[in-house]
């Protein structure tokens, strides 16, 4: 029996059925929830918690009084502290010494290296070798290796007829020698995430280019560098952290002298916060250099970004 045009349709909807379908989504997402809780419990216990309590600490003026208040003090001493100029541009020096040269030095050696042979094995071994050892234990070792007059690198560079040189205890050697260990340092381990992003470059893309003429540079410039752009924004803002963060090594082998010539944001927040009692503004320092670091990360991963490839 045919149903007529002008006869409605009648649509039978299931009272039951927008219920079900929300009690199914949310059983969807139990046990996403259930196993994100505990990556976001130790999240919020050891990293925005402890960012609260900071930020609230740098507002907090007058702590050891009895009139203590809510306000900006804290960041006005702050910004009016020699040492904490001195600190901030210390640390813009050793962040610019560090990460250039400890970034192109690991990509050298994973070019030079990238081959596994015999050799080759062992060098990527001797070069990621300071990885494996603690900065302390490495501050520690450097500290006598640069000993004036009786160090290592003064006894054979009194062969070679240079003076005794105070490495550590020059306000103008200071700092260098502390850049200088530290790409010692990291130069291993950059060159270990570079070996793995030059292992996923095409090779048929590098020979399409040296059958198109292109030479060792040219090859380098235009397939291997872009096909990098993966593992450079990821070693990058690692480096930046470790720029920040890195501050054994100052704390082993100078205490940020002399003359706050190795101070670091972050041997200068302990002071600050262990030395001389002054939470609030060390605090605010904190505050101050975990922004740095944010902003930083963003500005390198943006421009980084704007030139990777990703495999589909």
């Amino acid at each position: 029996m045919k149903r007529s045009a002008a006869e409605p349709v009648v649509l039978f909807v299931d009272p039951g059925f927008a219920f079900r379908r929300r009690v199914r989504r949310r059983s969807r997402r139990l046990p996403v929830v259930a196993l994100l809780a505990p990556a976001l419990l130790f999240l919020a216990a050891f990293t925005y918690w402890p960012l609260l309590r900071v930020f609230a600490d740098s507002m907090m003026v007058g702590r050891f009084t009895d009139q203590h208040a809510l306000g900006l003090d804290n960041y006005r001493r702050l910004f009016t502290d020699a040492h904490f100029a001195r600190a901030a541009w210390n640390n813009a020096v050793y962040a610019a010494g560090t990460i250039v040269p400890s970034l192109m030095l690991a990509l050298l050696f994973a070019l030079a290296l990238r081959d596994t042979t015999r050799l080759t094995t062992v060098l990527r071994t001797l070069v990621a070798m300071p990885l494996m050892i603690p900065l302390v234990a490495a501050a520690a070792l450097f500290s006598f290796i640069l000993l004036p007059g009786e160090g290592l690198l003064d006894f054979y560079l009194a062969k070679l007829g240079v003076p005794m040189i105070n490495w550590l205890g020059d306000s103008d050697l200071a700092l260098g020698s502390v850049v200088a260990i530290t790409v010692w340092k990291n130069t291993g381990y950059y060159m270990l995430f570079f070996l793995a992003g030059l292992a996923a470059v095409p090779q048929e893309l590098i020979d399409a280019a040296t059958m198109d003429g292109a030479g060792a540079w040219r090859r380098f410039r235009n397939v291997t560098l872009p096909m990098l752009g993966p593992t450079l924004a990821f070693v990058v803002p690692i480096a930046i952290l470790n720029a920040l963060t890195q501050v054994d090594h100052v704390v082993t082998m100078t205490q940020g002298g002399p003359a706050d010539a190795t101070s670091l944001l972050l041997y200068y927040i302990y002071q600050q916060a262990a030395q001389n009692y002054d939470v609030g503004i060390a605090s605010s320092a904190t505050v101050i250099s975990v922004a740095a670091l944010l902003a930083l990360s963003l500005i390198s991963f943006r421009l980084i970004e704007r030139g990777i490839h990703y495999e589909s």
